[in-house]
């Protein structure tokens, strides 16, 4: 009978202990978050895929097409194209493309671009069902987030389109050079008068 007692006493003193930890942990602060209805608030130093950052002056990004982000890459996943459109001082990319299924989100494309245009992401929800999903264009990404803050849209151009700009440019210099030549033949009978 006095076992019976003891078992009794011993089950309501661990009921008692179990109970404590459930009413300590009861009134702290809930720390799971219901994740598709509500979203979490990222940290200032969490680094999600490397984006590029549109500027506030042109409305557009700054690449520069140097490919210095794609030579220091160490898992070489980025692809990068970049022409100098007429007009233009400077090249500008036109194919931007980082498989980040590879990337070790070392940082080292972030600090070797020459113009900073490029930051890290706060996007986490990263998951996706075919390895195609990891594969980012970034100008195509700009362009979602030009269209989602209320931005002018900057298409990207096509290889027709870049290959007409570069005969356009072309066409423009033959002719400038021919105008100067024009006025040089000019200059020159004139002067022979004078003399």
């Amino acid at each position: 009978m006095i076992n019976y007692f003891k078992d009794v006493l011993g089950g309501f003193y661990s009921l008692l202990a179990g109970m404590a930890v459930t009413i300590r942990y009861f009134v702290k602060p809930i720390v799971t978050v219901q994740y598709p209805r509500h979203k979490i608030e990222m940290t200032p130093r969490y680094r999600g895929y490397p984006q590029l950052i549109i500027d506030p002056e042109t409305h557009t990004h700054r690449c520069i097409a140097c490919e210095m982000c794609s030579r220091i890459c160490p898992s070489q996943l980025i692809t990068l194209d970049g022409t100098k459109f007429p007009g233009e001082k400077q090249k500008r990319a036109t194919k931007y493309i980082h498989e980040h299924q590879y990337c070790s989100l070392c940082g080292l494309c972030t600090e070797v671009c020459p113009t900073d245009a490029l930051e890290y992401s706060k996007e986490y929800r990263l998951a996706g069902y075919r390895r195609e999903d990891a594969v980012i264009d970034h100008l195509v990404l700009l362009q979602h987030r030009q269209y989602a803050v209320g931005l002018p849209v900057t298409p990207i151009p096509t290889e027709a389109e870049i290959a007409a700009a570069i005969a356009e440019e072309a066409a423009a210099k033959e002719a400038k050079a021919k105008a100067a030549e024009k006025a040089k033949a000019k200059e020159a009978p004139a002067e022979e008068v004078k003399k």
